[in-house]
């Protein structure tokens, strides 16, 4: 922002931005009457607003801030993770699991294990997906506090606090309705803002062709391959390790956030199944479609900034070109955009958390919690995930890996049973939890084992790098692993545990007719 004519205009559009959640966060909160209202907005929304929401899941930090970035430094490689793993996700969804999942009428991703499995599954995954949360929330805190300090110079924490201290507030009153109420704006203005980036690109550098000559990455001299290459791999690392680091990237997301609790909420707060699973591709569309031009906008940075931008300030590329290459009122909207895209990402990951929580944790020991009681502990489960998720983005201070570590956890223990029982009548619950286990721990273990001396290395004794390369490389085989316990333990244990129908969170058979998403689908 030094030197920048137009900061004040900016800074007034976040200011906007901030004042504008928390009036909604109040205008929600007086239309919340039942915890039902408030963590699925009542069941009841339409198509225009349930696909911008589905959309917002993840549309935030990694996608705009993370993903330019990446690609400024690694090329479309470096991306595989987001967008182009998200948009596989939200199209195996709709495919398999959004029509099942709406007629059970659940409220968290874990009805579906306790009913489908038992409490000991479904309790396991909770703690695991809340653990998740926190990191994956940490990264729009981070992402935030890091637009705040480009913008207004401060410090890096100073401004993730006041991100989630307004996060929080606001979500704590209104909840889902708060968050879907903003999307559509939020999501129109950012994809606006992209797209005039990108046209400004392309017209102050004469056109297509010259932005493809000019696009380029830090670290590759193929800022254009999408899969591994045979001179340098996938991010340098060749064989084996290569194609697991590169199945891993298209993993994370891709499977790893099909069974996650945000995601589920806005697709179930649909008003029908049919507008569920419609939601779900129109949202996967718009997510590539827009979701490509935020590393493209990185590539074209290599040449209109220049290629040596210092590793901790590539974060900040986004709103460099926006600068650069918008007039300042759209630049004003953009960046205010950005920052309420981030936040809706945040709101809706605690509210996840909180959610399960109160749910699949506490309702296990008090199940004749009243609706008034559960509202009220959800709210306050909300204020601890902003509390302990703040925390870590400030021992972090990083975006794109809290992103993927947070799917990851739940890749490798928990996608096997969901997907796969969806369907497979044998499936039991001392299967679920030897899979839920088998991939938990094989991966920790693994991680180990491809850290020294593999990727300690190839990085060269970079710690950092090292460590979360072979987290990603370890997730791909502990996810095999996970898949082939899973169907061999529940075949052998059978008898000893039978499998349990898939029902609804009333206990009722749920109708397996026309499971998959397409065909029917019109109102």
């Amino acid at each position: 922002m030094e030197g920048y004519e137009y900061s004040g205009l900016i800074i007034g559009g976040i200011v906007v931005i901030l004042i504008v959640r928390i009036i909604i966060g109040y205008w929600a909160s007086r239309r919340v009457q039942t915890t039902n209202d408030y963590v699925l907005a009542g069941r009841r929304l339409p198509i225009w607003m349930a696909a911008p929401s589905i959309m917002a899941t993840w549309f935030a930090a990694e996608t705009l801030m993370g993903s330019s970035s990446e690609a400024y430094s690694y090329g479309l490689q470096g991306v595989i993770f987001d967008p182009f793993g998200a948009t596989l996700c939200l199209v195996l969804s709709g495919f398999l699991v959004v029509r099942l999942a709406r007629r059970a009428q659940y409220v968290t991703i874990m009805d579906f294990f306790q009913h489908r499995y038992g409490t000991a599954m479904s309790v396991m995954g909770s703690v695991a997906q809340i653990i998740s949360y926190f990191g994956w929330t940490a990264a729009q805190i981070v992402a935030g506090g890091a637009i705040l300090q480009a913008l207004l110079g401060w410090p890096l924490q100073v401004g993730m606090i006041l991100v989630a201290v307004v996060v929080t507030t606001y979500t704590m009153m209104g909840g889902l309705w708060a968050d879907t109420a903003l999307d559509f704006m939020q999501m129109f203005l950012t994809c606006i803002g992209l797209l005039v980036i990108f046209g400004g690109i392309l017209w102050a550098v004469g056109g297509l062709d010259a932005f493809l000559g000019m696009a380029g990455a830090q670290y590759t001299d193929y800022p254009f391959a999408m899969g591994p290459t045979v001179e340098e791999g996938y991010l340098g690392y060749s064989g084996t390790l290569g194609w697991f680091y590169y199945a891993a990237a298209w993993m994370a997301i891709g499977l790893g956030s099909i069974p996650a609790q945000d995601y589920l909420q806005r697709t179930c707060a649909a008003k029908n199944e049919k507008v569920a699973v419609k939601s779900t591709y129109i949202a996967a569309f718009l997510y590539i479609t827009f979701g490509v031009l935020s590393p493209f906008i990185g590539m074209a940075a290599y040449s209109a900034i220049g290629p040596d931008i210092a590793a901790d300030n590539t974060q900040f590329i986004l709103i460099s070109m926006a600068m650069k290459y918008l007039p300042p009122i759209l630049t004003a909207a953009f960046v205010a955009a950005l920052a309420s895209a981030l936040m809706s990402t945040s709101d809706s990951s605690m509210l996840a958390g909180a959610t399960m929580f109160t749910e699949n944790i506490v309702k296990q020991f008090k199940p004749d919690l009243t609706d008034k009681s559960q509202l009220l502990l959800t709210r306050l489960s909300l204020l601890v995930s902003g509390a302990l998720s703040l925390y870590i983005a400030m021992a972090a201070e990083t975006i794109y890996e809290l992103a993927v570590i947070a799917n990851t956890c739940i890749l490798v223990g928990m996608v096997a049973p969901y997907i796969i029982g969806m369907y497979w009548k044998k499936a039991n619950h001392i299967g679920a939890i030897a899979s839920f286990l088998t991939g938990t721990l094989s991966w920790i273990a693994l991680t180990i084992f491809y850290y020294y001396p593999q990727t300690f290395a190839i990085c060269e004794g970079d710690v950092y790098c090292a460590t979360w390369d072979s987290v990603y490389i370890a997730s791909t085989p502990a996810f095999i692993l996970s898949i082939v316990v899973f169907i061999a333990v529940s075949i052998l244990t059978n008898k000893a545990d039978p499998p349990k129908a898939l029902t609804d969170i009333n206990g009722e058979l749920v109708d397996m007719k026309n499971p998959l998403g397409f065909g029917n689908l019109s109102e």
